[in-house]
């Protein structure tokens, strides 16, 4: 089983829609994993029926028992983030504030305070229109977990994978290059980098490509709107070429993205396109590259 992750330096490239199409094209070959947790929308093309439920854990927060406290205030003194606050003549925490350090229940006199473990999302096994399984996750408001909940993700992703011998695992990843990116890219066969020529697109692309480097993944660059400014993508194309990725394929500028996610279609299913024979291209590459 291939791993494959489509990310980009920031959002806004096309990134999602390039991972839904891969996915339609794909179809019963690949199990889809949305690994952007933060601003998860692959469910908006791919319409899932919801096959599993389940919470997702990760982290502590203080919780005070108010027939346990005694309203000494020693809890208040020593947190750091300013978590607890009065209530009537006891105290209790702010959940979105509290960063579960454990130091609170520690100097308790009456251990009216423990800590209990934190949901920080939902994770989901569903089927898409398409019949791929989908795993995606909904990240708890104000959790600070994503990373963790990225990796949650994909294991689940890849367990399916394996159970039901799938050959590709489809991972849409995160934008940027913090801890989401590095959980989406880390242990994967090819990293697809999707850009746009613009200064900050170009800038970005630079900064996630160091992150793939560090990791010895091979890596393949879309170029979207490519003709948007023919100066930037022609720096783009020698930049992925001095570095050794592959150029997979270049979209100009056109509506049809703009059509199918009104439609809430895949780019891939807006038939007799040019921008759907392109997304044929660009699978039919991938795929030649990681055959044996």
């Amino acid at each position: 089983m291939k791993q494959i992750v489509i990310i980009s330096g920031k959002g806004g490239t096309g990134k999602t829609s390039l991972a839904a199409s891969l996915a339609y094209l794909a179809r019963h070959e690949a199990v889809v994993a949305d690994c952007d947790v933060d601003a998860a929308d692959m469910h908006l093309v791919t319409a899932p029926q919801r096959l599993e439920k389940e919470d997702f854990f990760s982290g502590y927060e203080a919780v005070i028992d108010a027939e346990g406290c005694t309203g000494c205030g020693m809890c208040v003194e020593v947190c750091h983030f300013d978590a607890i606050v009065p209530d009537g003549d006891v105290y209790r925490v702010l959940p979105l504030e509290c960063e579960g350090c454990g130091y609170c229940p520690r100097i308790c006199p009456v251990e009216a305070i423990k800590m209990r473990s934190l949901k920080a999302g939902e994770i989901y096994v569903s089927r898409t229109r398409w019949g791929n399984l989908l795993v995606h996750a909904t990240l708890g408001i104000g959790s600070d977990m994503s990373g963790k909940l990225v990796t949650e993700v994909r294991k689940r992703a890849r367990r399916k994978a394996e159970e039901t011998r799938t050959p590709y695992l489809i991972i849409d990843g995160s934008p940027g290059i913090g801890c989401p990116v590095t959980a989406s890219v880390t242990g994967t066969d090819f990293v697809v980098l999707v850009t746009e020529p613009t200064r900050s697109g170009q800038h970005d692309l630079e900064r996630v490509y160091e992150v793939v480097r560090r990791f010895g993944i091979p890596a393949g660059c879309v170029i979207n709107k490519a003709d948007l400014h023919a100066g930037i993508a022609a720096e783009i194309r020698a930049f992925a070429e001095k570095e050794g990725i592959r150029l997979l394929g270049e979209f100009p500028y056109d509506d049809t993205f703009v059509e199918a996610v009104n439609a809430g279609m895949s780019v891939a299913e807006m038939e007799n396109t040019p921008a759907a024979g392109k997304m044929k291209e660009v699978w039919e590459k991938i795929r030649s590259i990681l055959s044996p």
